[in-house]
C-alpha cells in the first residue's frame, strides 16, 4: 500500500494510491461517518495501519469510492511528512561509496541529523543559496518509524518500521567538508525532499535487494542496490535505538550509493540552477526535484 499526502482546491489530505488514483481516506472516512486520523502522521500515530485502511475501504459502497477518489494528475503531491520528530541520517554506509572515496566502511553507523524545516516534496525546489558553491545529492532508501521503540534487537527491529520513503541528502560539501560534524551543511532549507508516496513495510517486503538510481538532467549518476548498504535496516535500528528512543514518524536515511558529484573523476559535477535531480527506489517510485538559486526560488519545475 503507497500513502500519498496531497494538496487540492486549496485543502491538504492524504489517501491511498492506486495506480493514477488517490481515495482520499479523511473523505471516504466522513461519507461512512466514521472516524479517522486527519493527517499520515496521527494515522502511525496512533498505530493503525493496512489492515485498518482495508476495513473502511471495504465498507464503503462503489459510490462512496468515487466520490472519495481523485485522479492522481489533478492532484499537487507533498511531502508524505512534515513535522518528523527525528530525520537521522547515516554516512558511509554504502560499500561502494566508501570505496570511491578510497576509505574502509565504519565499524558503527556513522549519524547526523537534519532538522524537519529541510523538508520538501516532490516537484518542489532545492533553493541553492548563493553562498553554497558545491551543491551535492544524495539518493537514500528512508525508513520511517511506526512505533516507539527502543533497545531493539536485531531480530525484533523490523517490527518497529511502518513503511519506507525517499529522501534526497542534499549536502552543501564546501560547507559540510569544512567542520568536524556535517550538520550544519546538510541542514538548510529545502535540502531534504522526500517522497513521492511511503510505501509501507508489508507492501514493500524485504528491502536487500531494491535498486536505487539517481539522474541528473536525465543523465545517470547513481546506480546501486540496497544489499550493498553496509548495516541494513534491522542493524541500523538496533544501533540506534540503543542511543536515542526512536518514535512513531521518525525518518532514518540509510546512506547513499556511489555516484555523488563530488565524487565524479576528473572533475566533480556540482549541481547548478535549472538541475533535474530524479530519483527511483524500486517499490516506492520516482522523486523529482529541481534545483534554484536563492534568488529565483520561483523557477518551475518545467524549467520555465
Amino acid at each position: 500500500m503507497k500513502l500519498v499526502r496531497f494538496a487540492i482546491s486549496n485543502t491538504v489530505s492524504y489517501g491511498v494510491l492506486e495506480k493514477n488514483k488517490v481515495i482520499c481516506l479523511p473523505a471516504l472516512a466522513e461519507r461512512l461517518n466514521q472516524s479517522f486520523p486527519s493527517t499520515i502522521e496521527l494515522l502511525i500515530t496512533k498505530g493503525l495501519n493496512e489492515t485498518n485502511i482495508e476495513s473502511l475501504i471495504q465498507r464503503a459502497s462503489q459510490a462512496d469510492l468515487e466520490k472519495a477518489t481523485f485522479t492522481k494528475a489533478g492532484l499537487n503531491l507533498l511531502a508524505p511528512l512534515v513535522r518528523p520528530p527525528k530525520i537521522i541520517c547515516l554516512g558511509l554506509n554504502y560499500r561502494d561509496h566508501a570505496a570511491e572515496q578510497g576509505i574502509d566502511p565504519p565499524n558503527e553507523p556513522v549519524i547526523f541529523m537534519k532538522p524537519r524545516t529541510a523538508i520538501i516534496g516532490p516537484e518542489e525546489n532545492i533553493v541553492k543559496p548563493s553562498f553554497v558553491k558545491q551543491l551535492d545529492y544524495e539518493a537514500e532508501l528512508a525508513i520511517v518509524i511506526g512505533k516507539k521503540t527502543k533497545q531493539a534487537s536485531i531480530c525484533d527491529a523490523e517490527s518497529s518500521i511502518f513503511g519506507y520513503t525517499i529522501l534526497n541528502d542534499v549536502s552543501a560539501r564546501d560547507i559540510q567538508f569544512k567542520d568536524i560534524q556535517w550538520t550544519k551543511g546538510k541542514s538548510l532549507d529545502t535540502f531534504a525532499p522526500t517522497g513521492p508516496c511511503i510505501t509501507t513495510a508489508r507492501q514493500i517486503g524485504k528491502v536487500g535487494n531494491l535498486r536505487i538510481q539517481t539522474w541528473v538532467n536525465k543523465e545517470l549518476r547513481q546506480s546501486s542496490i540496497t544489499r550493498n548498504m553496509v548495516f541494513n535496516v534491522s542493524e541500523i535500528i538496533h544501533h540506534l535505538s540503543r542511543f536515542m528512543t526512536l518514535e512513531p514518524c521518525d525518518i532514518i536515511g540509510t546512506g547513499t550509493p556511489a555516484g555523488v558529484g563530488f565524487a565524479i573523476k576528473p572533475v566533480p559535477k556540482f549541481l547548478k540552477e535549472g538541475d533535474m535531480i530524479e530519483i527511483e527506489i524500486e517499490g516506492i517510485g520516482t522523486l523529482r526535484n529541481k534545483v534554484a538559486e536563492e534568488n529565483n526560488p520561483a523557477l518551475g519545475s518545467d524549467g520555465d
